[in-house]
């Protein structure tokens, strides 16, 4: 087939706007076969692999995209397979943009090859498919455990069960899938496809168990005296950020993380679930990367009739993806830039009234490059809301390595770890994810979880010897 000339991408179908913000269902409906067989025939299938760079798991993007060019679809499957654990997940939340898009060739004068799209459609045509269950591999005699299961974790699991290893994942909440379950909304990730992708971790023989609290129902020690013979903590970061203001201890005040969790993870947008969430009026959601898109969506779906993105800084600086932010707006969030809450003031019955706002401008850089935010003077005014949630990030839990001897972490919680092998400062115990990144991407926690399966399995061999 002749390279495709088209300089725009190929779009992607989707729920209208004005329909999906009263939904729960998946914005993106995915790519016909027309419309992949189009889009894959724009890949110049470079010689030198660009796109591969980008890409924190080294999926095979031009072997893939010119299997799909074949109509071998299957084959284009297992090529993403070979590399990737959660190929219909990674499909649909990777920035795909700031990674292997970034380095697209066709991206220097039109738009890059729509990977992320193709990933998609070939993981789904993947799935819907009857297929056999993938083959467990005879073990190989040692055992690891593996702390949460979510996208670090997954895969750390996933690779080391292809090596042959009996490997355990110990997850605390009821259900495993980490944030790909709590944290993602359904409209974004369908947790239908989360679950077919641990299903199939299961298949290869892990063994996951759930309401498995490292720390207070086994300590890691103990899962050492238990015959595992390495520990890989993928334990994400879930503990929530506040805004250390005045009033935040008021009723309707809430982190992104409880919001997100009680909706995602506990079904509070479904009838006939009992989990309590908050039906606010009119919401605030401080803060400008994903989660904060996320919150704001799902309090638009929960019947809020305003809904307002407070960040302190502008558009061009807000960590959010372009498509999260533009989504966001088609539904009807509006976004208050250059501004900061300094209080929330509640009512006599100690409920939220409002939030207390000021403006800002935009000084020098601060530590990370960014210009910093600097309060407008008399600038105050109030956003009268009944609900505030903080969406301004999240560290890692400290329950791990404060009942751990030997594991030292940073200023910020995160864990230490040897960046070429992900091991830890205790012998055998390795780390990865946003357990030692803080919060970060699905698609980098997967590459740590990657990289770390790949050196447990050369230090147990080495120590098998």
């Amino acid at each position: 087939m002749a390279v495709n000339k088209q300089m725009e991408k190929t779009p992607m179908p989707e729920q209208e706007a004005a329909v999906r913000a009263g939904n729960f269902e998946e914005v993106a409906l995915g790519y016909t076969e027309e419309m992949a067989l189009n889009e894959a025939a724009r890949c110049l299938n470079c010689k030198h692999r660009p796109c591969v760079s980008g890409c924190p798991v080294n999926v095979g993007i031009p072997d893939f995209i010119a299997r799909i060019v074949e109509q071998n679809y299957e084959g284009a499957y297992d090529i993403i397979a070979k590399t990737s654990s959660l190929p219909a997940v990674c499909g649909r939340v990777c920035p795909q943009e700031t990674q292997c898009e970034a380095k697209c060739v066709r991206g220097v004068k039109g738009e890059p090859v729509a990977i992320g799209r193709l990933e998609r459609f070939v993981a789904d045509r993947h799935m819907a498919q009857e297929k056999a269950a993938a083959v467990k591999l005879a073990s190989n005699g040692h055992k690891v455990a593996v702390i949460g299961s979510g996208p670090s974790g997954l895969t750390c699991a996933g690779d080391l069960a292809k090596l042959g290893y009996e490997v355990t994942v110990f997850e605390a909440f009821h259900t495993a899938g980490g944030v790909l379950m709590y944290g993602i909304p359904e409209f974004r990730l369908p947790k239908e496809i989360v679950q077919r992708e641990i299903d199939g971790l299961r298949e290869l023989g892990v063994d996951i168990r759930t309401n498995m609290v490292i720390g207070k129902v086994l300590s890691l020690d103990e899962l050492f005296e238990m015959g595992y013979e390495a520990i890989f903590v993928g334990s994400g970061a879930g503990l929530p950020g506040f805004l250390g203001i005045p009033g935040e201890g008021l009723l309707g005040v809430s982190s992104a993380n409880e919001f997100l969790t009680r909706i995602n993870l506990m079904k509070a947008y479904r009838d006939g679930y009992d989990t309590p969430v908050q039906r606010a009026k009119r919401v605030a959601v401080v803060g400008g990367g994903n989660v904060a898109m996320d919150a704001a969506r799902c309090a638009k779906r929960m019947g809020a009739e305003d809904v307002y993105i407070v960040y302190r800084r502008g558009e061009e600086e807000m960590p959010a993806r372009l498509e999260e932010i533009h989504h966001a707006k088609e539904e009807g969030v509006t976004f208050r830039f250059l501004t900061a809450p300094v209080a929330v003031h509640g009512d006599e019955n100690g409920f939220v009234r409002a939030l207390e706002c000021e403006r800002m401008e935009l000084g020098e850089p601060d530590a990370s490059g960014r210009r910093r935010p600097v309060p407008v003077p008399d600038s105050r005014f109030e956003l009268e809301v009944d609900m505030v949630i903080a969406a301004i990030g999240n560290s890692p839990n400290p329950l791990i390595r404060t009942t751990t001897p030997g594991l030292e972490a940073n200023r910020k919680g995160c864990l230490i770890v040897e960046e070429d092998t992900m091991r830890t400062t205790r012998e055998g115990v390795y780390a990865g994810g946003d357990a030692v990144t803080g919060a970060a991407t699905v698609i980098l926690a997967m590459g740590a979880g990657k990289q770390a399966a790949a050196s447990i399995d050369r230090y147990i061999r080495e120590k098998s010897v």
